[in-house]
Parts: structure tokens; C-alpha cells; sequence
């Protein structure tokens, strides 16, 4: 027969008592197992759990017929985990005490009308701002773009002039080349445009003072047109060049070269003092187209001869 086992107390929970394990063959003692104790929940709590579901489901039939839920209290011994499920609170949750109802905060409306203006505002100015910047940078980039043009046109005029000074340059080094001094060793004496006693109004030309006898040299190549005695010029040569200009040698002592073409540095006569003179000296006309005479002696700087 089975032992009697006594009957559990009501607030303490039922022990079932282990198995024996019946020993088979050849096992003896050493080949027995022992089985964990079962434990079981306590009457207390399936009463308090019964009683909590009988409770809901009071309030959702009262609910469903259009009545006033009835409250439901879940006393302190029903197990957290039990009571959370019926309640939806955690221990924590239902430990805080409940909050006072707090007052909700109305908006102002002028407030509110307030700040969407100021917003505006500063949406104008950032936009105003931005725009100053936009036209501030479109008027820099203008002038930087301006001053690009008036330094490109600076420069291509610089280099204009510097090709022109060069090409002017180039020119009178070659006429230099191809005219020379009618004398090569002398003084200059009366200038053209004086005035003296000498002469019936100013002086026509340049005079080079030079011993007789001192060479004197055609100035550019040309054709001789006259040649022989001229007055108070004395013994005189007329040199007509190719572009028309021409070049008078007066009182000269005697002439080498009286007609036909020359060439520039070709001796064509000698220093004298014929006709009205105070002393030996060549006197030399420039005469643009056979016309009026010119100074001689700008006129032989612009070929690049300075007398």
C-alpha cells in the first residue's frame, strides 16, 4: 500500500511527491534515477487569477449592453505577471502616482501673427541682402571686365606704337644709309630764316663753312637738271631727286658734275666763295616740288642727319 499524504494547507502550494523509479534487473542500487520535483501553483493564486478573469469579463459584458464598466481590482497577491496582463501596466507604471491634469497652453493669436511677420521680415532682408550682393559682384565683374578691355587696348596701342617707333626707326637708319651730309667736315654758319643785310629778304638756306677746295657730295642719288652761273649765288648745281625735292649747291668753286644721274656720296663740285658771300661756305636749298625752300636741316634730321 501507498503512504497517505497529507493534505496541503490552503495558502501553501501542493507538493507531489517524487516517483519511485522502479529498479530493473541487475541494477541494484547503484543504477537508480532520480526524477525533479514538480511544483505546482498555488490555490491561492488560481483563485485570485479566476477571480480577475470572472471581473474582466463582468466589464465587457457591461460594456456591451451600453452600462457603466465595472471597475476592476486586482489585489496585491495576484502575481505581476497575471495582474499586468488584465491591467497593461507594468509594475513600475502602476507604482507612479497618477498625474495631475495639466493645464493645455492656448496659442496667441497676435503672437503668432507676430512672429510670421517677423518671419517675413527677415525673409525680406536676407533676399534684399542677397540681392545687394548679386548686384555688388555684377558691377565688380562689369569693371573688372571693363578694365580688362582699357589694359588690352593700352597694351595693343603700346605695341602699336612701339612696332611704329621701331618701323620709324628702321627708316631713317636706311635713309641715313642712303643720304649723307653734303660736307662731311664742317661749321655750321647762317641758318635758314636769318636776317641780314646780305641777302634781299631771310636766309633761304643752311650754311656749311668749309676751306676751297672742300669736297662736295651729292646728298641722295638723283639727276642733275642745271648746272653754270646763278647770280649772287655764284657758281650753282640744281639736284632734282626722285620724289621731286630740289637740292641747291651754291657758290661753289668749281663744278664736277653738271648734268646726267648720281648717286648718293658722288662728288659733284668744290667749297668756293662765288657770287655774294663774305667767305668760302656751301649754301644749300631744300626745295619740296621745286616750290618754296624749307629749313635744310629739318629737313635732313627727319633722314636721320643731324647737322
Amino acid at each position: 500500500m501507498e503512504p497517505a499524504v497529507a493534505e496541503p494547507a490552503q495558502d501553501e502550494p501542493a507538493v507531489t511527491p517524487d516517483p519511485v523509479p522502479v529498479p530493473g534487473p541487475g541494477d541494484g542500487d547503484r543504477g537508480r534515477h532520480r526524477l525533479p520535483k514538480q511544483r505546482t501553483v498555488s490555490r491561492g493564486s488560481t483563485v485570485l487569477g479566476v477571480a480577475a478573469m470572472a471581473a474582466v469579463g463582468a466589464g465587457g459584458v457591461a460594456a456591451a449592453q451600453g452600462k457603466s464598466p465595472v471597475p476592476v481590482s486586482v489585489p496585491d497577491l495576484v502575481p505581476e505577471g497575471v495582474k499586468q496582463a488584465f491591467t497593461g501596466e507594468s509594475a513600475e507604471q502602476s507604482a507612479q502616482p497618477a498625474a495631475a491634469d495639466e493645464p493645455v497652453a492656448v496659442a496667441d493669436p497676435g503672437e503668432a501673427l507676430r512672429n510670421r511677420i517677423l518671419a517675413q521680415v527677415d525673409q525680406q532682408k536676407s533676399a534684399a541682402e542677397r540681392a545687394e550682393l548679386e548686384k555688388r559682384a555684377a558691377a565688380e565683374a562689369k569693371e573688372a571686365a571693363a578694365r580688362r578691355v582699357r589694359e588690352e587696348a593700352e597694351a595693343k596701342r603700346q605695341a602699336v606704337a612701339e612696332a611704329a617707333r621701331k618701323a620709324e626707326a628702321e627708316r631713317i637708319a636706311k635713309l641715313a644709309r642712303s643720304y649723307v651730309k653734303p660736307v662731311a667736315s664742317y661749321t655750321p654758319s647762317s641758318h635758314f630764316g636769318e636776317v641780314s643785310s646780305l641777302w634781299a629778304t631771310t636766309h633761304t638756306g643752311q650754311d656749311f663753312a668749309a676751306p676751297t677746295g672742300t669736297p662736295v657730295t651729292a646728298v641722295h642719288s638723283g639727276t642733275i637738271t642745271s648746272a653754270g652761273w646763278a647770280g649772287s649765288y655764284g657758281y650753282r648745281i640744281v639736284l632734282r631727286l626722285d620724289d621731286g625735292t630740289e637740292l641747291w649747291f651754291c657758290h661753289l668753286s668749281s663744278m664736277v658734275r653738271t648734268s646726267g644721274q648720281v648717286t648718293t656720296g658722288d662728288v659733284i663740285g668744290r667749297v668756293g666763295a662765288t657770287g655774294n658771300v663774305t667767305g668760302p661756305h656751301l649754301h644749300l636749298e631744300v626745295r619740296p616740288d621745286g616750290g618754296a625752300p624749307i629749313d635744310p636741316v629739318g629737313w635732313l634730321a627727319e633722314r636721320g642727319l643731324t647737322v
